[in-house]
């Protein structure tokens, strides 16, 4: 027992200075400051896209070139994917072997579809060769 004692201070005291020093003490009590804007609303200037289908949606406008107005979204749905590919395996690649938690957007612009999946910690992406969900 008092080996445990005798290596576990040294680690303590370390781990808690490690702690310590990541934190950023130069913003502690500090109010944010705003920045005045020019009088232009630009695009720069409008909040991004919240939502799967709007995120998508804006994707695929920026890629197509075309006006949103030309873009529709033909169905947007939470969905369980079967692995971690997120229903766009790419070949070679290795993915999570585990049903994963996430959204299928499905966009039409100019008489073609666009698949966008997605899942945690990861936006909607196009997907060229879309797999359908667990159950779907």
């Amino acid at each position: 027992m008092r080996v445990f004692t005798v290596l576990a201070a040294p680690f303590l005291l370390v781990s808690c200075s490690l702690l310590v020093a990541c934190g950023n003490e130069s913003d502690a009590g500090e109010e944010p400051s705003m920045t005045p804007s020019s009088s232009g609303v630009s695009e720069s200037d409008s909040p991004p896209p919240s939502g799967p289908a709007e995120q998508a949606k804006a994707d695929l406008v920026k890629r197509l070139g075309v006006d949103a107005a030309q873009v529709s979204v033909v169905s947007s749905a939470e969905v369980m994917w079967r692995d971690g590919s997120l229903g766009c395996p790419e070949p070679g690649m290795h993915y999570t072997q585990a049903l994963v938690n996430g959204s299928r957007v499905v966009l039409e612009s100019g008489g073609k579809e666009y698949h966008y999946h997605s899942g945690p910690g990861r936006p909607p992406f196009l997907c060229t060769n879309p797999q359908p969900p667990v159950g779907g």
